[in-house]
């Protein structure tokens, strides 16, 4: 796993223990922890209801409180990169399908067996509707 990747995971990490103690994210960000890695929880964090809604479309049957908690914050650190690219250092940018990528790596490492196939399937129905609906950066 790239140094790269790595930080996006801790991101994931990180959104899921403030959520299971129910912590403010800036109490978990350690001194050690990268500026992408704070850029990602920060705009997870702050992004979340418009992340969630999102997830939401596209877990066809699922409402999002009943999707594993790691899964959704798994899948808000690839949408902040999808949606959001100016959210995250310039030299850190990552094209959508490497953000899946990602996201589906984290998953297959640390979530159920079905987690990989569900977490790929949202995120990539989320991209085609990106790709009409992207937020400029102007």
């Amino acid at each position: 796993m790239s140094r790269r990747s790595e930080q996006r995971r801790d991101a994931a990490f990180i959104l899921y223990e403030a959520e299971i103690a129910g912590a403010p994210v800036s109490d978990l960000l350690d001194r050690g922890a990268s500026t992408l890695t704070r850029s990602l929880v920060h705009a997870a964090d702050d992004l979340r209801e418009q992340l969630d809604e999102i997830i939401g479309r596209y877990a066809i049957d699922w409402r999002v409180e009943r999707i594993a908690m790691l899964e959704r914050c798994i899948m808000r650190i690839a949408l902040v990169e999808m949606l959001y690219p100016g959210a995250v250092p310039a030299e850190s940018p990552i094209p959508p399908e490497g953000a899946i990528d990602q996201a589906v790596e984290v998953a297959k490492e640390y979530c159920g067996e079905q987690s990989p196939g569900f977490v790929n399937g949202i995120l990539n129905a989320a991209m085609v509707e990106i790709g009409e609906t992207a937020p400029s950066d102007d």
